[in-house]
C-alpha cells in the first residue's frame, strides 16, 4: 500500500473528509486528492502537520518502506522527531537553520577532503641479455600504479627478458618483489659478478648456492656459487609466485 493510500485509510478511519483535513493542514482540498492519489507529496512543514491531524506517527504511513522488519526510522531517530515537533514554530526553524549548517560544513569538507594518492612501485625496465632480469638497480625506471593485479606487499617490479624461465615467467612479463628473505624453492632476483638474474633459489648445508632456471631445457643458465668460489651475489628480493618444486641439486 502506498503512502497516498495509507493516508486516505487512515482519514477515513477518523471520518474525517478532505476538506477537514484541508482546513487542519491549510492547504486546498485539491492539495489533499494529489497526497492520496500520489500525483505529489507534501512539504516538510505541510507533512508534520498531516501527522499531527492523523494522530499517527511517520513509520504508518510509510510502512511500504520497511526492510527486513525494520522501520524507516530507528527508536532514536523517533524520539529525535517527537521533540523535534513539540518544538515553538521558532524553535523548529533553529534546528532546521543548525542542519542546514552542518551539512553544508559536511559538504564543504568532502570538496576539500584531499584524494587519497595513488599508491606506486618502480618497475624497472632496462634492457638485458636473454635469461637475465631486465634491471640493473640504480638505472632508469618508471613508476606504475599499485592495481588489483599487483599483489599485496610489492615493492618494485621487474620486466623479464629471455626463455630461461618459461612457462611461468614469460619472455618480457613483469614480476612483482617484496624484501622477505629467501627460502628454498623460492623464485628471487639477484646480482651475480655483477649481472642482474631471475632464478630458482637454493642453498645447502655447506653454503653452495643453486640458482636454477625453472625452464630446464634451459640447464645451461643455471648457476652454482660455492662457499669459496669468490663470487659475488646480492639478493635484491624474492618474486611473487607460488614455490616451485626444485629440480636436482646440482646441475649446471
Amino acid at each position: 500500500m502506498s503512502f497516498g493510500e495509507r493516508l486516505r485509510e487512515r482519514r477515513e478511519q477518523l471520518n474525517m473528509s478532505r476538506r477537514e483535513l484541508a482546513e487542519a493542514l491549510g492547504v486546498s482540498v485539491s492539495a489533499i486528492g494529489n497526497y492520496e492519489t500520489g500525483i505529489s507529496a507534501p512539504k516538510e512543514e505541510v507533512l508534520l502537520r498531516l501527522f499531527d491531524s492523523l494522530q499517527v506517527d511517520p513509520n504508518t504511513l510509510y510502512r511500504d518502506h520497511f526492510r527486513g522488519g525494520q522501520s524507516v526510522l530507528t527508536h532514536d531517530e523517533r524520539e529525535l522527531l517527537d521533540r523535534y515537533r513539540s518544538l515553538s514554530a521558532v524553535g523548529r526553524d533553529t534546528v532546521r537553520s543548525v542542519m542546514n549548517a552542518l551539512c553544508a560544513y559536511r559538504d564543504e569538507l568532502e570538496q576539500t577532503r584531499p584524494v587519497a594518492e595513488e599508491r606506486r612501485i618502480p618497475l624497472y625496465c632496462s634492457p638485458a641479455a636473454a635469461g637475465f632480469a631486465a634491471p640493473v638497480f640504480g638505472e632508469d625506471f618508471d613508476y606504475i600504479p599499485v592495481g588489483r593485479d599487483v599483489p599485496p606487499g610489492a615493492e618494485f617490479a621487474v620486466r623479464i627478458q629471455g626463455d630461461s624461465m618459461a612457462p611461468w615467467i614469460a619472455d618480457g612479463s613483469v614480476v612483482y618483489v617484496n624484501r622477505d628473505p629467501l627460502q628454498a624453492g623460492d623464485v628471487g632476483i639477484f646480482c651475480v659478478d655483477g649481472g642482474m638474474l631471475c632464478k630458482q633459489y637454493y642453498r645447502d648445508p655447506l653454503g653452495t648456492v643453486y640458482l636454477f632456471s625453472l625452464n630446464r631445457e634451459r640447464s645451461d643458465a643455471d648457476v652454482l656459487l660455492t662457499a669459496d668460489s669468490g663470487r659475488t651475489l646480492v639478493s635484491f628480493g624474492r618474486v611473487m609466485m607460488h614455490r616451485m618444486p626444485l629440480p636436482g641439486k646440482g646441475k649446471k
